[in-house]
């Protein structure tokens, strides 16, 4: 059994690129993404002060979270140790780019497919060694079989000190590195600057320190733009919606009315569902290859699965729709079953949200229940304004029922939110991230958007509806209440996925 690994050895490198250009030129990589890079960070005030380089790539990792996530099996590890791609079934989910902790892929702009470090297999297969072993003028980077032990990077490892990053995911990386300066390994620990020492720095992360200069400055990366952006947020609000509608409906309520339980939630459903699915194939960049999740599945992905669990939601809605049609009663067996899936259908995000190694905000448990929750509260207001096109008591319904549950549902997810912010945090990357929604570049739509408007203010609307009902001031307050506290719920609800899923991102990977 082979193991080809990498060993960089920093202390013989001089920050010259040649191994950038030359993989460039091996691969035909386009300008503005890279395969490896060099990145430099400096120390101390002058003219005390040092420079430091680390060269940077796939890991090559023998638990690879990117194989796993990848729905179509793009990425896979050969029998050699090598993490390939074959760029001709990737479906551009960008879910690999989210999942490996070190930035290594990009998508190609030319082919618009997932596209990293391969080890330079083709010159492997060749007898070869990579690209950038054969081109270092200083031989500070070496490759071969881990598991021979005459290896030169065998011996490496096992005879000088080595480090690797991010030892804590468990993703057992296969590139070692001799003499490196600890903070290009953390890079959470690095004072970000608004300019490189010859390049302008791409926004989109936080610095985790200040800017004084007993810190260590970051002076040249390469960038890494955020992967997913309005689709995403937009398709967890959709799916919310979608899911809670009909699971609210599922739940025997003394508020129910029979023309909602069987023709609109179902539609409601239905809508926002094809809005969902939409919605993900539109974030592909490679929409025309959508069905080969279908036709190629890993089914260790949550991508694969989510697909199914949507398509058995929308099977099942569409019979409950059908049945309220032409029998007029939704049998209670399609009821649990839809109850079941919807719950599926809300929270198998938090799960595939798992899968994204590389974010630790995302790795909370707590997301299931956010998820849930968001799902009631986006079911209840959704019917609650549907309910106002229905011409039976639709006050009187709106008010006391599902505008009143979609309130109590929201200051529950205030109370999760809160308790979460307020535990521990399980790593210095999430706490990062926490820290960027509630005292940094997000913290206006938090605490604002989400938290005054969307979850405080639709309580404190129908507070003041009872006070003025009581004082019969204004005529119909209870719809107008409703109407408000409804929409306020959604703004809020669709700002906290935009929020959570920008945040996750703004934490640097290398």
């Amino acid at each position: 059994m082979m193991r080809y690994g990498f060993v960089i050895d920093q202390d013989r490198c001089i920050g010259c690129h040649a191994c950038t250009v030359a993989c460039k030129e091996e691969h035909q990589v386009p300008l503005g993404v890279f395969r490896t890079w060099v990145k430099y960070v400096e120390k101390g005030e002058f003219p005390h002060t040092s420079r430091h380089f680390g060269v940077l790539r796939c890991n090559h990792c023998d638990s690879a979270p990117c194989t796993t996530i990848c729905p179509t099996s793009a990425l896979f590890r050969r029998s050699d140790g090598i993490i390939d791609f074959d760029n001709q079934i990737c479906i551009g989910c960008k879910g690999c780019m989210q999942a490996c902790p070190y930035d290594a892929l990009y998508i190609d702009p030319n082919t618009n497919t997932a596209a990293k470090c391969n080890f330079c297999a083709h010159r492997v297969e060749a007898n070869q060694e990579p690209a950038c072993v054969i081109v270092c003028p200083t031989q500070a980077i070496m490759a071969g079989d881990l598991d021979d032990g005459a290896s030169p990077v065998s011996r490496v490892v096992a005879t000088q000190k080595v480090s690797v990053r991010k030892p804590q995911k468990g993703t057992q990386p296969k590139l070692y590195y001799v003499g490196i300066e600890g903070d290009l390994l953390e890079p959470t620990r690095l004072a970000r600057q608004n300019t490189h020492m010859f390049a302008e720095r791409r926004d989109g992360h936080v610095s985790a320190g200040g800017f004084d200069a007993q810190s260590t400055r970051e002076v040249y990366d390469v960038g890494h733009p955020a992967p997913w952006g309005w689709k995403i947020s937009a398709y967890l609000w959709t799916k919310s919606i979608s899911a809670g509608v009909l699971l609210l409906e599922s739940i025997p309520i003394g508020f129910r009315s029979d023309s909602i339980h069987l023709l609109y939630a179902p539609m409601v459903a239905l809508v926002m569902l094809a809005v969902t699915l939409g919605l993900l194939v539109l974030d592909l960049k490679r929409p025309d290859r959508f069905l080969y999740m279908l036709l190629k599945p890993n089914f260790r992905s949550w991508l694969v699965i989510g697909s199914f669990i949507l398509m058995a939601y929308g099977a099942s809605a569409l019979a409950w729709l059908l049945c309220g049609i032409f029998l007029q009663d939704v049998p209670g067996i399609l009821v649990a079953v839809t109850a079941l899936l919807a719950v599926a259908t809300a929270c198998y995000s938090a799960f595939l949200f798992a899968q994204c190694r590389g974010r630790d905000l995302w790795q909370s448990p707590m997301f299931f229940f956010h998820l849930l929750m968001q799902a009631m509260i986006g079911g209840a207001a959704t019917l609650s304004l549907v309910s106002m096109t229905v011409p039976w008591s639709r006050a009187d319904y709106a008010f006391k029922g599902l505008s009143g549950a979609a309130v109590s549902f929201l200051l529950l997810n205030l109370f999760v939110v809160l308790v979460e912010i307020s535990l521990p945090h399980v790593s210095a990357d999430a706490k990062l991230a926490i820290d960027s929604m509630l005292r940094g570049k997000f913290r206006f739509t938090f605490w604002w958007r989400v938290v005054c408007l969307g979850m405080i203010c639709p309580f404190l609307v129908l507070i003041a509806q009872v006070a003025l009902g009581m004082l019969n001031r204004v005529e119909n307050s209870d719809a107008y209440a409703a109407i408000i506290a409804d929409v306020l719920a959604l703004y809020g609800l669709w700002w906290f996925e935009d929020v959570w899923v920008k945040a996750g991102q703004s934490v640097p990977l290398s």
